[in-house]
Order: structure tokens, then sequence, then C-alpha cells
């Protein structure tokens, strides 16, 4: 029966002299190494995990304040960069440097890449700024507390704040609203941008900027206005959303391409809410006109008391409201009077903005015939508005106007009259029958005179029948698109298209200006359309043009085809087949 026998290492003999030291090392060995594995690999982590850090300035802020974001980076390895793009899921980017740093601290020399970031938040609440990745290293997530813009407990040491301030909390559909935003700074700043104000259901105008210092606890700051007007277009709540305003601090050095101490700052206003009421129920005006002041002015062309059949003179009415845009103001009544012939020309509009807001002005100008002599009143014009000044319904009257126009009555010039003449009584002539001889001397001297007076006639028709003039453009496409020209043109383009229409027209007075071709031509109707352009370019305040007038004396203008010399200058018949 065979038995088996174990060995173990431990009991091997050894030769004389050696001890058994290699058994008590292997426990040693096993155990110190158990215990420094663990720590190696700790190190070993802690060690990469350094090669990417992230830190902020600061974990809490206002919604509209901004805060920097430092990336480093201690790898061996060179190029690259973090993907960026992840911050912009709740933060705008507003600048990023980048930094190549080497130095020595104690002896110990390390050199890293480092990142400057600016951000901005997009929202309110608790946010996350993201774990950012470079080759193969994590660097960690930072928590960021965003509150509502002035609760951070820095706002009231804050470098540069927006302010925004309305005129009025409440206010009427249609009325205006000023809102001043002020961007205030103790910093320098420059490229500032800003949003432009964009507010639904309501029209926005920029009427103002501004640049002024203002002093705030005793420090001074500079101050940036923007002044805005807004109309709102229906009743309810006005939603006024926050701006955000992007600069850079510190001075611009025009030497340096990087400018790095300059950064990127955003801010952000306040959001705000504004009433607005439906017109009132005791509002009795046609026209819902809510303004701060309203006007009327009239003015004439010329001397009210120089009033003439047949002569025209131009009315101009200004309808000026503070606190109204043009395209809110009304027509003016039209005139409807036996006797007098309007010719009303297009109205213009004109918005003229200001520190405080808007003042729409509305011009209607008429040219008035008179057909008749006697007494005429042109009645008042009344326009209702609301005072939003003080709450209630006003009314601005033009007071009636009464004229004497002296002269003949109008007469049209295509009813000719034949003049009276007196009767003439023939004398009593008594006839003698004269004798054959007597009649054929007669004959002879009465045709040898015939003979005399045929050559004459003829010689002289040889020699002085003048060539045929030019053919004039009456009635042609450069006549009309000249009055296309006075519809939509200003009145200096009108100037310079009327002097070359009538260089072609009348060619002896081509080389002529307006003025100068006037007084040569000595047609009523050309002097009164130099007239009425010179009045709206030199005058001062320049009167508004009366375009359709202009028209109706260049379709008279156009009719003389023959010398002006020869045409009768009746310039009643102008206007005797107008419209009232």
């Amino acid at each position: 029966m065979e038995s088996s026998q174990t060995t173990h290492p431990s009991r091997r003999s050894l030769p004389a002299g050696k001890s058994r030291t290699r058994a008590k090392t292997t426990p040693f060995t096993l155990t110190k190494f158990l215990i420094l594995a663990p720590l190696l690999l700790l190190v070993s982590l802690t060690s990469n995990a350094k090669d990417l850090t992230a830190s902020v300035d600061r974990n809490e802020l206002a919604i509209n304040e901004t805060f920097t974001l430092t990336l480093r980076y201690g790898g061996g390895q060179r190029g690259g960069q973090p993907d960026f793009n992840l911050l912009e899921q709740d933060f705008e980017v507003l600048s990023r440097q980048q930094s190549n740093q080497y130095r020595v601290i104690n002896g110990h020399a390390e050199s890293f890449v480092e990142w400057t970031v600016i951000l901005a938040p997009l929202k309110e609440g608790k946010l996350f700024v993201p774990s950012l990745h470079l080759h193969g290293q994590i660097s960690d997530a930072i928590p960021i507390t965003v509150n509502q813009a002035g609760q951070a407990p820095s706002s009231d040491s804050r470098k540069a704040f927006l302010e925004v301030e309305l005129d009025k909390e409440k206010l009427h559909v249609q009325e205006q609203l000023l809102i001043k935003v002020r961007l205030y700074t103790t910093v320098g700043l420059h490229d500032i941008a800003t949003d432009p104000l964009k507010i639904p259901g309501a029209h926005v105008e920029k009427v103002d900027e501004q640049r002024f210092e203002r002093r705030i606890k005793g420090v001074g700051h500079a101050v940036y206005e923007l002044t805005y007007a807004v109309f709102p277009e229906s009743s309810g709540e006005l939603q006024i959303p926050a701006l955000n305003y992007v600069a850079v601090t510190g001075r611009r050095d025009p030497f340096s391409l990087f400018n790095r101490n300059a950064q990127r700052i955003r801010l952000r206003s306040e959001a705000k809410t504004v009433k607005v009421e439906p017109k009132p129920d005791s509002y009795s005006g046609s026209h819902w006109l809510p303004a701060a002041g309203l006007g009327l002015v009239q003015s004439w062309s010329k001397d009210p008391e120089e009033f003439r059949v047949g002569e025209p003179i131009t009315r101009i009415i200004t309808l000026r409201a503070e606190g109204l845009r043009a395209a809110q103001l009304p027509p003016l009544p039209k005139l409807n009077i036996e006797g007098l012939k309007t010719y009303p020309d297009q109205p213009q509009q004109e918005d003229q903005p200001g520190m405080n807001g808007i003042t729409g002005s509305r011009i209607e100008t008429t040219a008035i015939v008179a057909t008749k002599p006697g007494s005429y009143q042109l009645p008042p014009v009344t326009i209702t508005w609301w005072d939003t000044k003080t709450g209630r319904q006003r009314a601005t009257q033009l007071p009636a106007f009464r004229f004497e126009v002296g002269g003949g009555t109008l007469i049209d010039s295509d009813a000719h009259v034949a003049p009276h003449q007196p009767s003439i009584t023939a004398p009593d002539v008594k006839n003698v029958e004269p004798g054959f001889w007597q009649k054929l001397a007669i004959a002879a001297i009465a045709s040898h005179l015939f003979w005399i007076i045929y050559l004459f006639y003829f010689q002289n028709n040889n020699e002085k029948t003048p060539k045929p003039a030019k053919s004039r453009p009456k009635n042609s496409a450069e006549t009309e698109n000249l009055k296309r020209l006075i519809q939509n043109e200003s009145p200096q383009d009108i100037q310079v298209a009327l002097q070359e229409w009538l260089g072609r027209y009348f060619p002896e007075v081509e080389k002529y200006n307006l003025t100068n071709a006037a007084q040569k031509l000595d047609i009523a109707e050309l002097t009164h359309a130099v007239q009425v352009i010179n009045d709206a370019i030199y005058q001062a305040p320049a009167k508004p043009i009366n375009r359709q007038l202009l028209i109706i004396l260049i379709d008279r203008i156009a009719k003389y085809n023959t010398s002006p010399a020869a045409q009768p200058r009746n310039l009643p018949q102008l206007f005797g087949e107008g419209s009232t």
C-alpha cells in the first residue's frame, strides 16, 4: 500500500549557517503592498484630477450681473481647448481669454494653460456650470444661485447697473408712455450695445439719447440715458420686457490688439407692467385723441385783404399735438362754399421726437379761387381731444374767418361776347352812270394796280416767311412725367425738373433760370408756379408746397403752343374747371 507525503517549502532542510529569513519576509511584503497600493492609486487619481480644474469668483449673483469662470489645465498634452458651447445652455458667454503660464515656486516649476470666461446667467434659479472635458480630463460641475435683479448682496456696490423709469403708472389706449432706461457706471465703459426695445401690441420709437453725470450717495456716476415713446394699441396689461446691455470695461488701448485688461460685462434691466385703460365712455369726440396738448394754426400765402376774383390764394392749416404721432391725427373738414373753388393738396405729416416724446403735425394746404366778388366766411374748425394731463375732454377751435373779394364776376373765357358796335348811317349817294371810255380807263388802271400789288406781296412772302418753329411737347409724355414727379419728389427736384422741361418747351429760355425765364416769357401761370416752388425752398419757415396747384399750372402752361405774347393770359380760366 502506497502512501503519499507532502513536503511544505517552509519545512525543507536548509544548509548549515542559513536562517529562515524568507519565511519571515513574505508576510511583511504582502502587507506593505496591500497598504501602499491603494495609496498609490489614490495619489495617481488625485494627480490626474488636478490636471483640469474649474473655479468661479462667486456662486451667488443677480440675473443682471456677471461672474468669472476660470478653467486651468496642467497636463502634459498640448493644444486643443474644452467645448465651451456646453455653457450656452444656461449662460451667455460675454468674453473668453486664454493664457499660457509658467512659474517656479520654491524651486518647483510648473506650467499650465488657463481660460478666463465671463458669463451672464440667462434665467433665475439654481444653475450649474457644467463639467468640461479636455484630453480625457473632466472638471467638476459648479452650482450657481441666480436671484432676481437687485436682490444680490452686492447690488448696492455695483460699478455699473441699469434703471428703468416710466412717466406714468397707468394710461389710456393709444396714449403716449415715456420709458427712460439709464445706464449708471463708475468705471470707463465703451462699445455699449443694447437690444432694441420691442413690445408686442404697441408702437415703439426711440425719441432721445442723453449723456450726463449724476451723484449717488456722494459718488459720481456717468449716465447714459435712452428715452422711448410707446403707444399701446389695445387695453389691458402692457408688458415691458427686460433689456440687456453689453459693454466693455476699462480704457481702450489703441496700441494693443487684444486689450487683455478689458472685460465685457452684461447688464439686465427689470421687467415692468403697466395698466392700459380703454377710451372713456364719456368721451364724445369723433376721433380718439389722447394728447398732452393740441393746437391749430392758420396762415395765408398773401394778405387776406387783397383777395380778388380769379386770383388763387393758398390757405395753410397746421394741426399739432404733443404726445401723438402724425398718423393719429384726423383730416380737417372740407370747404364747400358757393362762389369759392378749392384745390386741396396732399396733406403732409411730420413727427418731431424730443425729450418729452413725439409731437405730431398734420399740414393741409388748399388753393382757393373766388368766382365772384362779395363777402365770404370760412366756418370755424373744431377738434375735440382728451387732455392726458388733466384727465378730461377738451376742444380746440380755429375761429371763423371772414374776408372780402373784389373784382368782377369770373366769366368763362371760352364764351366770347361780341362787342357792341354803334350803328352808322350811310350817306345818300347819287349814282352817275360812266361812259364807255371812262369804264375802259378804270378797268386798265385797276388791272395795273392789281399786278403791282400781287408782285409786291409775292416778293415779301418769299423773303419774310418764317421757318417753322420747333414742335413743342404739348400734351406729351414729358409733361406727364413732370406731373408725376411733382406728386412725389421734393421742391428742389421739382425746381430742376421744371427748368429742364421749360427749356425744351420754350427753347428761347433754355439757358435761363426759372425766375428769369418767367420774367422773359411773361406767363402768369409760370410766374405763380415759380413763386410756389420758391416759397417751399427758400422761405423760412418753408411753406408746404401745393402739388395739386402746381399740376394745374403746368397743364395751363402746356397749352401755350405759340408765342406767349399771343396767348390770352386769363388766369381765372385755370380754375374754372376745378371741383369744389
